[in-house]
Order: structure tokens, then C-alpha cells, then sequence
């Protein structure tokens, strides 16, 4: 894991108004999610964020549900996008660039849902970014008291 320590920056508290999505989410899977957060009282990962930009890399999803529930922090991963290890495919077949989706953040355009997948090069394997995002499992009562 070499490779993750060089692409990592930091995790910390967050707070959520401050970060910039690129895509928007499906109200379904933020359903299900928050579901499973509650019945799990607590957020399991981090999100992946660009430490230059605060653009969201990854976590979309977990955002809008602590969102939701009512917290103004989430932890989050500091990932240095610019890396040439950390690499820009799509779920669904549309070409996109880093700059793109830095650019989406930006400017507020959102990209439909699950339009990126983040993959960073771990030694000779391609593995999604939450490879890289930290475990954090802070119980919820934590994050509330955060607000």
C-alpha cells in the first residue's frame, strides 16, 4: 500500500457545505443507504475528497444521507486526484477527464448518478478508490453531536 500512503493527505471532520459534488445521486440508493446506516447507528468509510478543489471523489451517496439525517460534518479522505495513479472510468460508458469532473464540482453541473468510478493503481492492481478511503466507523450520536 505504498502507493495509498503518497495519494492520501488526511482524514478529518469536514464540514459538508463546503464540499462540491460532481455528480447528483439516486434518491433510492440514498434511501437504501440511510436505512443501513441507521439500523448500523454509525458511518462505516470516509468520503474521498480532492484536497486542492474539495470536489467529491467518491461518497456522493453517504453525503446525502448524513445530509438527510441532519449533520453539518462528515469525515473525509484527502486524496491528491492530481496522482497518475488515480484514474478517471465511468460506470456507464461516458469518457470523462479529471479536469471534467473538478470542472462539474466547480461550477455546480452535476453529472447524472454513478457517472465516475475513481480507480488508483495499488502496486500492480486497479482497485476502486475506497481502497484508499480510511475506515472510520464514527457512530452517528457523534456526527449529530457534531451539528
Amino acid at each position: 500500500m505504498n502507493t495509498s500512503k503518497r495519494l492520501v493527505e488526511k482524514t478529518c471532520f469536514v464540514e459538508i457545505a463546503d464540499l462540491k459534488p460532481h455528480e447528483d445521486v439516486d434518491p433510492c440508493r440514498v434511501a437504501c443507504l440511510k436505512t443501513e446506516i441507521e439500523k448500523d447507528s454509525m458511518l462505516k468509510l470516509a468520503i474521498a475528497v480532492d484536497i486542492h478543489t474539495k470536489v467529491i471523489l467518491d461518497g456522493h451517496h453517504r453525503l446525502a444521507v448524513l445530509r438527510q439525517i441532519g449533520c453539518k460534518r462528515i469525515p473525509a479522505t484527502y486524496i491528491v486526484y492530481s496522482s497518475p495513479s488515480i484514474q478517471v472510468t465511468s460506470w456507464n460508458g461516458i469518457h470523462l477527464t479529471k479536469n471534467e469532473i473538478i470542472q462539474a464540482g466547480l461550477s455546480g453541473r452535476l453529472y447524472p448518478p454513478k457517472t465516475s468510478k475513481h480507480m488508483v493503481q495499488i502496486g500492480n492492481k486497479a482497485e476502486h478508490i475506497s481502497a484508499i478511503e480510511k475506515r472510520v466507523n464514527v457512530p452517528l450520536r457523534i456526527l449529530l453531536d457534531s451539528v
